[in-house]
């Protein structure tokens, strides 16, 4: 079958077609501990050779499964047959409030044009500067400053893909398309969804309104309805002023407590670092600071910052204004998760499926107290940085000995909880290899027949992604590469 697949792609497309060992092993793994080697690597030219790639894929039932700069967290790119690398479409046009950008296009590359003609694209992972646009539109990515401006779904406007059927497809532009995902949409309960300002779990089908909505169950779909081809993203002005402060705790408890509160005095960031990535950072803080709440404005600061002083009864440490210094202070926060694999060392890291689970904001410290029972009952130690005022904690596990077997137990529990409270699996990262079999436990039987009936729409011989999102097999702990 290999063989002939291989023949049909060197006869059909110009981009390159790799089989070699080292291509096939370079992409078997990404930022994520899950390995598995594809079959073939194909990087297209453009897209009339991604619309035979997948008719080939089609008629041979072969996977194919697109891939941006892999940075993924949960081996959402990963996969066996045709992994097709997308960095070849990697335009960028800018008109006065949107661009219009290809899933090639590295994140940090469409910063520095952007900033050029004094504009953003409001989503900002704190890998920026190294992941696609593409994975950040697979994954439904954020950052810290979607408390105020939203996830990547609140900020695209339209996109062109290439479904399973390899039929090419602009939404919401085309209407039949948008009709049906329209009648999917009254298929579902909306109160089984997240009560979460973010969530990259399950299709995202809860955001279609109306018509002019329907590319949004795209976003965040980690290619298992289409292989994006360009999007349609919403740019903003930056920020004439910033005021980041850095404020001090004596728990995480308390600083959590405090969150609904700072909400309520509308930042454009609430972040939290705990005690272990804190001591990564080279300053001399008070002994009994445990903790860090980074809080940021950018428009109507002084009068915030006062109603901010007001609410808190943390120490502020530092009050940025100097627009390098804040950037040298944000610096310390994208790099918490550098700190925190420094802090842990190799062979006490736990492989990271429950790193990215949300909740809403006042269940915070619920969620901080149900970490800590994980810890007494395993014998595990977590670092915990991110996006407090989303509710949205990353947390990385150590432990000096621990099964794989265990891994998958301490994600059922966790996720568990995670459903009781009203959270979500994922805010950011995506469902991918880690989580995408406990999507159906999140949502209930009947919001996960409606996804599969949208699965069914776009890619009904299962060629695209498949075993994301619509997942039959337990992949939490299957292709880990190593404990």
């Amino acid at each position: 079958m290999k063989k002939i697949v291989l023949k049909a792609l060197k006869s059909k497309i110009q981009g390159d077609v790799f089989t070699s060992k080292e291509f096939r092993e370079f992409y078997s793994v990404d930022a994520s501990p899950y390995k598995i080697i594809p079959n073939i690597v194909v990087i297209p030219k453009h897209e009339k050779d991604v619309i035979n790639i997948i008719k080939i894929a089609k008629k041979f039932r072969v996977p194919v499964t697109a891939r941006g700069a892999g940075t993924g967290l949960v081996g959402g790119a990963l996969n066996r047959g045709i992994i097709l690398d997308m960095k070849k479409f990697d335009s960028v046009r800018i008109s006065r409030n949107y661009a219009v950008i290809g899933p090639g296009v590295i994140k940090g590359k469409l910063d520095e044009r952007l900033k050029k003609v004094k504009k953003f694209f409001p989503p900002n992972p704190s890998i920026g500067s190294y992941c696609s646009v593409g994975g950040m539109l697979g994954n439904n990515s954020s950052g810290s400053r979607s408390l105020k401006y939203g996830s990547v779904i609140d900020n695209i406007t339209e996109i062109t893909f290439v479904d399973g059927n390899a039929r090419k497809i602009t939404l919401p532009k085309n209407k039949k398309i948008s009709n049906k995902i329209i009648k999917l949409a009254k298929l579902v309960e909306l109160k089984k969804f997240p009560n979460t300002t973010k969530n990259s779990s399950g299709y995202r089908i809860d955001k279609v309104k109306s018509a002019e909505d329907t590319h949004k169950v795209i976003t965040g779909s980690e290619g298992t309805l289409g292989v994006i081809l360009s999007a349609k993203i919403k740019i903003k002005d930056i920020p004439k002023k910033r005021i980041l402060l850095i404020i001090g705790y004596k728990s995480i408890f308390d600083a959590s407590r405090e969150c609904m509160k700072i909400n309520q005095t509308d930042p454009s960031a609430i972040e939290v670092m705990d005690e272990f990535t804190l001591h990564q950072i080279k300053f001399k803080f008070v002994k009994n600071i445990k903790c860090l709440l980074y809080v940021e404005y950018d428009e109507n600061i002084a009068k915030k910052e006062k109603k901010l002083q007001s609410v808190i009864t943390g120490r502020v440490i530092k009050k940025l204004k100097r627009k390098q210094d804040i950037e040298k202070w944000w610096r310390h926060r994208d790099l918490a998760l550098h700190h925190s694999l420094r802090t842990i060392k190799k062979e006490k890291r736990i492989p990271h499926v429950i790193e990215d689970a949300a909740v809403p904001v006042n269940s915070l410290p619920k969620l901080f107290s149900l970490l800590n029972k994980i810890n007494k009952k395993y014998k595990t130690k977590c670092i915990v940085y991110g996006h407090a005022g989303n509710g949205n904690i990353h947390v990385r596990l150590a432990a000096d000995q621990i099964k794989v077997k265990t891994v998958k137990n301490i994600a059922r529990e966790y996720f568990d909880w995670i459903i009781k409270l009203g959270g979500t699996i994922t805010g950011e990262h995506g469902d991918g290899l880690a989580r995408s079999e406990f999507i159906k436990k999140q949502y209930g039987g009947k919001n996960y027949e409606a996804f599969k009936e949208i699965k069914k729409l776009f890619d009904p011989n299962n060629v695209l992604n498949p075993g994301k999102i619509i997942s039959k097999k337990s992949t939490v702990i299957k292709n880990l590469e190593k404990l």
